[in-house]
């Protein structure tokens, strides 16, 4: 008996796995999703390092080169300035290096042949450049000049800002 059950048992579940149910849809309905991304222009900058390193007497100009690293948005205008720096007395076209007591002059130039100096004013001696959504090595070109009196021996620092516009 039990034998005859279960091949009756196995039989009726074949028999249910051949006739399955179709689900009846009484029609349906779609919506479309609007996907949105807004990138608006932005810009980052970061600064290495500029040293004159170690001399005695200035008897020739010193030149030495640092940069600056700015990212911004693909396509997005910019303008990179320098500001006077933190010695007191600095002014942009006349930037000072200090050792708390005693000053050594420095400039800061956009170019290569030290002619155009690098100041803060957008659009009057700032470097100007376009953004391509990666990071751009913009260099610092820094001279001090050939002294007639040499300075006090010390080290002579200053903090210069700079400021990315866009």
């Amino acid at each position: 008996m039990k034998l005859r059950s279960r091949a009756f048992s196995a039989a009726l579940a074949a028999a249910a796995c051949t006739f399955t149910a179709s689900v009846a849809n009484a029609g349906s309905s779609t919506a479309t999703i609007n996907i949105v991304l807004t990138v608006t222009a932005a810009c980052t900058i970061s600064a290495n390092p500029l040293s004159f390193g170690s001399t005695g007497l200035i008897t020739s100009p010193i030149n030495q080169q640092g940069a600056l690293n700015v990212t911004c948005t693909n396509q997005t205008p910019y303008q990179v300035g320098l500001d006077a720096g933190s010695a007191a007395g600095s002014t942009t076209s006349n930037r000072l290096l200090s050792n708390g007591t005693a000053m050594v002059p420095f400039a800061l130039y956009s170019d290569a042949a030290h002619s155009s100096n690098w100041g803060n004013a957008q659009g009057t001696d700032t470097l100007a450049g376009t953004g391509n959504g990666q990071s751009q090595s913009i260099p610092v070109y820094g001279v001090v000049p050939a002294m007639a009196t040499a300075p006090t021996p010390g080290s002579y620092s200053t903090s210069i800002v700079a400021t990315v516009f866009f």
